[in-house]
């Protein structure tokens, strides 16, 4: 049974009804009566069934129909979307439902994990455990899996702090996938912001998700770990001007969209998926930061990765950091106090924006990923810009006030390829997409390391191994904040695909069963981790300064060494060839405080970094002579550098006397911790 009810009140340019005996199931759409005049943008069709942009459940995905169409489909030329469609689409749209969101919390507390004391760890709810042994196969893909004791326990063991979930809005399957036998299973193509899709939950009646969505929240938070949701307020799945009608389109066509200012029939296009979300209206800007707030406040998350966030800050045409966006989350007493993520770019002029946003946002470091890819594949000259890096990118952040946190650092995400495929490919593979390998990025500073593909020779998996564990170890031992691609700490493998978004498949999914490498990489991983969390100088929450703090006998807090043990110089940075470094991190001068007021203080750590084909002999330095740092001084007889992480395999931990030789194999890196010499290692 249905029924059509009129929306008789309109107050501050909204119509609204009140319906005093509706109750939680109750499904429900929109009808929207306007112009049709799609030269001047209008695309009003009360044949088609809306969605409620405010929708908190949608329980219908959608099945695709011709009559989801404003237009009608099929007209010949290139007038084809000016021609109204008038069949009714209610036996095909999607339809929301209200919820009942009532919820017991009990002692629900945010971790609220410091920015510096963060490791984030990015997962898609299916993919990350779809495959999980331990998880009952009626649980497998839903938040419910997320929430289960494995999947915590491994994220615990690991490290994380933060889990950073893949888009868990309500999504669209885009039809040209859905006709090739694919699907968006990334999701970013959302149609419903307040809505989490209904695909990850175990039962599939209205509010379930809902209730269930927070039911892992709560697990999640009772184990320390926080919640970031990936999210995607830049465009939605309705695309183009040759795209369904589904909610937005339909009910306000040029509020909710940009469109051109001489041509409306068309989009702006900042995204590359054919429409942009009108930033500039004050409806459109009111509803997702409505939508934020509903998810931290209702939903009790932690924060948010904004993608492509350029395009959020587009006011007119040029990207402008001081847009309303910006300035409304500035004084926001809610969101302002939740972690935020930028992807620093989008695909209009102008749009890569990395070290561009304001002090509250920190952003996926893109500088970081392609130096350390490129230093650790060969490519020369780039100690310079790997020492920049590896310091928390002071030339992206410093000077707008903002600290190493903000610089998410990562190598690996899910939109490329993954570790295991870095070391193993050097061009994309692609196929599976079904759009002739010409999908995805053609650039990936990759090296295969002799072999396209999987090999069965012993040295080529040796090398991709250490290379593996190269990667990992320069992540974690770099000031910023370390993201982890899930899966990628036990060699996870997309064949070599590089656009893996319409794959919902075991191509995608992460693989459990671990062979005995896997698992030794995945303790390795889990050491890095540990490391890290017990070092308070891979913690800083400061810039290095990498000079004397004053005039007085103290010691600078960062050396950067050439392999004979001595301090480089201005011309050892402009060596084009050098592949190499070594750097102190002085422990003992960290200059910060803890919540209590007392000062903090740690280790000091060598790390030394390899990236040639052949081996080098370092002399490891000489350490602090009381708190200076003495070159040539007599040495303490008591000290030693212990060897905490070392990639080739060859050495066992064990401590090296202070101006030892040391070899560090080729395409290999190792830490070491100033300790006292009888310490039992």
């Amino acid at each position: 049974e249905s029924a059509r009810i009129e929306m008789p009140e309109y107050d501050n340019q909204v119509w609204h009804v009140y319906l005093r005996d509706i109750r939680p199931g109750q499904l429900y759409g929109y009808r929207v009566h306007g112009p049709w005049d799609p030269k001047e943008g209008f695309r009003f069709n009360a044949n088609k069934i809306l969605v409620d942009p405010y929708a908190r459940s949608i329980v219908r995905t959608g099945n695709w129909d011709d009559s989801l169409f404003g237009y009608a489909l099929g007209t010949p030329g290139t007038d084809a979307d000016l021609k109204m469609d008038k069949r009714d689409s209610a036996p095909f749209a999607p339809l929301c439902a209200v919820v009942d969101q009532s919820f017991t919390w009990g002692a629900d507390t945010p971790p609220a994990t410091p920015w510096h004391k963060t490791i984030i760890y990015e997962a898609h709810v299916k993919g990350m455990t779809a495959l999980h042994p331990e998880i009952p196969p009626g649980l497998r893909g839903t938040y419910a899996a997320i929430a289960s004791e494995p999947v915590v326990r491994h994220l615990k063991r690991l490290g994380v702090t933060a889990l950073e979930l893949m888009p868990i809005h309500h999504r669209l399957d885009d039809q040209h996938l859905v006709k090739k036998g694919l699907s968006n299973y990334w999701g970013y193509n959302t149609l419903g912001y307040f809505a989490p899709d209904v695909r990850y939950s175990r039962f599939k009646g209205p509010s379930d998700e809902v209730r269930e969505f927070k039911m892992m929240v709560r697990a999640l938070h009772a184990a320390g770990i926080e919640v970031i949701l990936d999210v995607v307020y830049n465009h939605t799945a309705e695309g183009n001007h040759l795209g369904p009608t589904l909610s937005f389109r339909g009910i306000d066509n040029t509020c909710y969209y940009r469109t051109l200012a001489d041509t409306p029939r068309f989009y702006m296009d900042y995204t590359g998926c054919g429409n942009t979300l009108n930033m500039t209206h004050p409806r459109v800007l009111q509803m997702i930061m409505d939508s934020l707030r509903y998810w931290v406040e209702q939903m009790h998350v932690d924060g948010f990765r904004f993608d492509l966030a350029s395009a959020l800050a587009r006011e007119l045409y040029d990207v402008d950091r001081l847009s309303a966006f910006f300035d409304v989350i500035q004084q926001d007493p809610v969101i302002s106090q939740v972690k935020l993520i930028a992807e620093p770019w989008d695909l209009g002029e102008g749009g890569y924006q990395v070290g561009n946003f304001p002090v509250l946002w920190t952003e996926w470091n893109g500088q970081y990923r392609d130096t350390v890819r490129r230093f650790l594949k060969g490519d020369q000259g780039l100690v310079g810009q790997m020492a920049t890096r590896l310091t928390g990118s002071s030339d992206l952040y410093a000077r707008s006030g903002r600290s190493p946190h903000a610089s998410i650092n990562f190598v690996c995400c899910h939109d490329g390829f993954t570790l295991s495929d870095l070391v193993s490919y050097n061009q994309k593979h692609n196929e599976a997409n079904l759009e002739n390998n010409k999908d995805g990025d053609n650039h990936n500073n990759s090296w295969n390391c002799g072999v396209e593909g999987s090999s069965q020779d012993l040295k080529i998996n040796t090398l991709r191994v250490q290379q593996r564990k190269n990667f990992m170890a320069l992540l974690m031992l770099s000031l910023g904040v370390p993201m982890l691609s899930g899966g990628d700490e036990m060699g996870r493998s997309q064949s070599g695909n590089n656009n893996a978004y319409c794959q919902d498949s075991e191509l995608s999914y992460t693989n459990w069963q671990l062979s005995l490498a896997d698992e030794e990489f995945l303790a390795f991983t889990q050491k890095l981790a540990a490391i890290r969390h017990a070092q308070p100088v891979l913690q800083r929450r400061k810039f290095f300064k990498g000079q004397l703090a004053d005039g007085l006998l103290t010691s600078k807090d960062i050396v950067w060494l050439n392999a004979d043990g001595t301090e480089m110089k201005q011309n050892d940075w402009l060596e084009e060839k050098r592949q190499h470094f070594g750097v102190i991190l002085e422990g003992s001068t960290l200059d910060e405080y803890d919540e209590d007021g007392n000062v903090i203080t740690g280790s000091t750590l060598l790390l030394i970094c390899n990236a040639h084909w052949a081996d080098v002999q370092y002399n490891l330095p000489p350490c602090l002579h009381g708190k200076y740092w003495r070159m040539f001084a007599p040495q303490p007889m008591d000290k030693a550098w212990k060897l905490l992480v070392e990639t080739s395999g060859s050495l066992s931990p064990s401590c090296w006397p202070l101006q030892a030789s040391f070899t560090l194999k080729a395409r290999s890196l190792a830490l070491f911790e100033l300790t006292d010499k009888d310490e039992n290692v």
